[in-house]
């Protein structure tokens, strides 16, 4: 939800500023968790990782994205899908090495040096970080700065429009689709198909790498195809693919059709900023981009819930993957009709 804030304050303010505010308020929400597990106190801990972290990390996340845009408008899926790689893969790899500081250090100790290490290392990339100047962008790649209208438009006016409305469904459906699979996949696949909880545990493995590299490959694809028909795609996918996890009873098919979901729902963090690119320019991108992130605090709470859900009242997923199906056709819907709306907008604009 932070992001929704911190999007306007790096149009505002610039990247250098606010990525240092993320920073301190992302590594001083660490060093204060680990205050907390110190001190066995639990309103510290809401306060430290949920509200000060929380806010570092939304600003962490926007800063950089609009940024990057900035720097190369005629490559926005290829520069946010790798910077949106290495926020998923951050975790693949954190993760291992906080397992090992917690076993040689203990939790409370773990946590003051990621907090530090952290505050450092990110201190040090804000200072590096900036917008263009006109001169640095070559004057045909600068004019992609706008949106494929022609239009560049404020925040405030983009969120009224009914493009955003659209944009932000299709986000909301596909990440809920994917972050309730993403809690749920290692039992799931043990119910569905028999596997071991070691195979299981190998094949989530396995779907994070393909969330990763999801984020590159399909962001880089929608350079080549564009953003309209790249989220027609991805929707296809899930749909056919979701299908497949409710009928399948083979562990290795279930496996791919799985990574391919996946793919698609770390598409959905990379290709979205460019697609709002397209629709409203690059103006205000990160105030625009970080309204549109609300629905990925919405979706984190609806997803999981859901297959909760079905999980406790009917003691098994099919129900919610049946939803998720329905979900996924109305997002496929909308990116039709957006795909529709886009085109003739640009008829339009031709014409006149």
């Amino acid at each position: 939800m932070s992001a929704a804030f911190m999007g306007r304050l790096v149009e505002r303010f610039g990247p250098r500023l606010t990525g240092t505010v993320a920073a301190l308020l992302y590594g001083s929400g660490i060093l204060l968790t680990g205050l907390a597990v110190q001190i066995h106190s639990l309103p510290l801990l809401y306060i430290g990782y949920g509200v000060i972290g929380g806010l570092g990390l939304g600003a962490g996340y926007v800063t950089p994205v609009s940024t990057i845009i900035a720097w190369f408008p005629d490559k926005r899926g290829l520069a946010t899908g790798m910077a949106i790689m290495g926020f998923g893969f951050a975790a693949m790899l954190t993760g291992p090495v906080a397992q090992q500081l917690i076993a040689n250090l203990g939790v409370v100790a773990t946590m003051y040096v990621l907090g530090a290490v952290y505050m450092v290392i990110m201190l040090g990339s804000a200072q590096v970080i900036r917008k263009p100047h006109p001169h640095e962008v070559p004057a045909a790649d600068l004019a992609k700065s706008v949106s494929l209208t022609g239009k560049a438009m404020k925040a405030n006016e983009a969120v009224k429009t009914r493009s955003f409305r659209y944009l932000w469904l299709m986000f909301f459906i596909n990440i809920t689709c994917g972050i309730g699979l993403v809690a749920v996949a290692s039992p799931m696949a043990q119910q569905q198909t028999g596997m071991s909880a070691t195979t299981a545990a190998v094949m989530v493995g396995v779907v994070g790498l393909f969330n990763g590299f999801g984020r590159l490959a399909w962001a880089t694809l929608s350079d080549l195809i564009g953003r309209p028909l790249t989220y027609t795609l991805i929707f296809i996918v899930d749909v056919a693919m979701l299908a497949g996890i409710l009928v399948l009873r083979s562990p290795l098919l279930f496996g791919i059709a799985l990574c391919l979901i996946m793919s698609c729902y770390g598409a959905g963090f990379s290709v979205i900023p460019a697609y709002l690119g397209d629709v409203f320019g690059t103006k205000q991108l990160g105030a625009i981009h970080g309204y549109v992130l609300t629905a990925w605090a919405a979706a984190g709470v609806a997803g999981p819930t859901l297959l909760s859900f079905s999980e406790q009242y009917f003691h098994n997923y099919s129900v919610s993957l049946m939803i998720f199906i329905v979900l996924e056709l109305i997002a496929l819907g909308l990116s039709i009709r957006i795909r529709h709306q886009f085109a003739d907008a640009q008829v339009k604009d031709v014409t006149e």
